[in-house]
């Protein structure tokens, strides 16, 4: 087996690297190794084939499919970035390099794609009324969130709903530009898939942690931003109540699930020639915000972290993942538990520096 990671030199992409590394796979890496993204030396993996360049560039990505099985995208600008000026580049290196790399892949004969998505397509998580029906919320009322009610309402009732498990057939629900260029990309991966007979995996992210994650920076997650603030001696700011839902899933396990749809495309298996299919990759285990600053404080020997009541229009409350589709389909089970994983990470070394 020969893939092609882009953005292989990055925090998941890295990793998807070693665990391809470890199976005896031939991997090759695609990476600008932009300094603003790698504030250190970059570190990938000496068994893999380094190509320097950008997804961008049709040469580039012609040079980069020489000889590939499959390609694993998960090359993209992430995080919901700082305002609405980021929107050129997010659609630059999100669904510009997307649909060059699948042009090149059109005309190279490369017909296996797994992309790297995330949960951000769905906007808020599901929900269900007091009765057990999924009900689809409004935006949350700025008067309720003032006065520190932070859970979504029943936009008929006014009953507040109830967080469940949201499956890939929820309806998709893009609210920031992130959210926009991910589920663009998602779009050209089935555009690109029906007009070459190709097959293509996007695996939906939720909220992703571990070692060498990005670190002080806009664009990282949630659990890197707590770390920092413990490094400084700070507390960690964690908005509105802690109570928000997620389900975090370490690193290894979201390459594991890289893996395993590389090989369902192999085979065969899932996903027919010239179709689309995409899988939640979530830990079977929700938590809330909260949890995870008071776990890393308590870890460190930091101060409590500090619930400020504060939020931003256009967050969202609660979003786990339903993965059945994943484990059933593609044989993926996570298999970092919360507490271990977090605690692993609470000392783990971040991106730029070195164990």
């Amino acid at each position: 087996m020969r893939i092609l990671v882009t953005g292989g030199a990055g925090f998941i992409g890295g990793h998807i690297v070693d665990a391809a590394v470890a199976r005896g796979w031939k991997v090759r890496i695609l990476d600008s190794l932009d300094p603003a993204v790698h504030p250190g030396p970059p570190w990938t993996n000496p068994a893999a084939e380094l190509l320097v360049g950008d997804v961008c560039d049709a040469a580039t990505v012609a040079s980069a499919l020489e000889g590939i099985d499959v390609v694993v995208h998960q090359s993209a600008k992430v995080g919901l970035g700082v305002d609405f000026s980021d929107a050129p580049d997010y659609i630059r290196n999100n669904d510009l390099a997307t649909a060059v790399l699948l042009a090149g892949m059109a005309s190279a004969g490369t017909d296996k794609l797994v992309l790297a998505s995330s949960m951000v397509v769905y906007g808020e998580g599901a929900y269900t009324d007091s009765a057990g029906r999924l009900v689809r919320p409004g935006p949350r009322r700025v008067d309720d969130l003032e006065r520190g009610i932070f859970d979504p309402r029943d936009p008929t009732t006014g009953e507040f709903l109830l967080p469940a498990l949201v499956t890939e057939d929820a309806a998709l629900d893009p609210r920031n530009v992130y959210a926009a260029s991910k589920l663009a990309q998602e779009n050209l991966a089935s555009a690109w898939a029906r007009s070459t007979g190709g097959t293509a995996i996007a695996l939906r992210y939720h909220n992703v942690y571990g070692p060498r994650m990005p670190r002080d920076t806009p664009y990282a997650g949630v659990a890197s931003l707590f770390r920092s603030a413990l490094a400084r001696g700070e507390a960690p700011r964690v908005f509105e109540d802690g109570g928000q839902r997620r389900s975090f899933i370490h690193v290894a396990d979201v390459a594991e699930a890289n893996l395993c749809a590389i090989g369902a495309l192999a085979d065969g298996r899932a996903v027919a020639p010239g179709s689309f299919r995409a899988y939640n990759v979530g830990a079977s285990e929700v938590h809330t915000i909260g949890e995870v600053a008071g776990v890393l404080s308590a870890v460190g020997g930091g101060p409590a972290p500090a619930l400020t009541g504060e939020f931003r229009l256009g967050d969202v409350r609660h979003i786990t993942a339903s993965s059945a589709r994943a484990k059933v389909e593609l044989g993926w089970t996570p298999r970092h538990g919360f507490e271990d994983g977090m605690r692993e990470f609470a000392t783990a070394p971040l991106r730029g520096e070195r164990a």
